[in-house]
């Protein structure tokens, strides 16, 4: 079978997507530049061309995953719609009871990242960006009377802090708490930290 000639960027892509596939698969410190290239039916020194070092396809990898999450994240944010509700969806989505993929994936980078300053960079711009963009629809939204929040920065530092913490648990530890609590815990905290009604029940 001939394989379909693709541009730089497109290969670079192509790689990058088959990284975070084994990364999350077999974890940082087992993926090897090997598995990448078998997954694609490539050589290894093809994604040594594109990369030079397995550190640099990883760091490349986390990256690349970084910015598909601040897109969706930035898409979510973008609706024409209360403050109040685009907070609600990132927030949902973020959880790791919603939708957003690769906890597992962060969770390998963060490890890895205490002894890898690039992928440390990487995710220190992530946390930075989400707090941001967190931090900007409350102050939105308390503009807009929807709400009231006296330290917007900290309540998005706070209620990133939980998320974090609550994908762990949950990707780490099956089981040590049900999905349907973590999810209330969400909905309470950021009722708490908008100064909104408690969610019933």
């Amino acid at each position: 079978m001939t394989r379909v000639r693709l541009s730089v960027a497109e290969r670079r892509e192509e790689m990058l997507r088959a990284a975070i596939e084994q990364i999350e698969e077999r974890g940082v410190a087992a993926v090897r530049i090997s598995d990448v290239a078998s997954a694609l039916g490539v050589s290894n020194a093809l994604v040594l061309y594109h990369f030079a070092t397995k550190e640099r396809l990883v760091a490349a990898a986390f990256a690349h995953a970084a910015e598909a999450d601040l897109a969706r994240l930035r898409k979510l944010l973008n609706r024409r719609t209360t403050a109040l509700r685009r907070l609600r969806a990132a927030v949902r989505w973020y959880a790791p009871t919603g939708q957003a993929k690769g906890w597992r994936l962060w969770i390998e980078g963060w490890a890895m990242s205490l002894r890898d300053p690039a992928l440390r960079e990487v995710a220190r711009d992530l946390d930075r960006q989400w707090k941001a963009a967190l931090a900007q629809v409350i102050e939105e939204g308390v503009a807009a009377g929807e709400f009231t929040c006296p330290d917007p920065a900290g309540a998005a530092l706070r209620l990133t802090a939980l998320l974090d913490g609550l994908a762990v648990q949950l990707t780490s530890y099956t089981g040590t708490i049900p999905r349907s609590r973590a999810r209330a815990w969400v909905e309470e905290a950021l009722a708490r930290e908008l100064e909104l009604p408690a969610p019933d029940r």
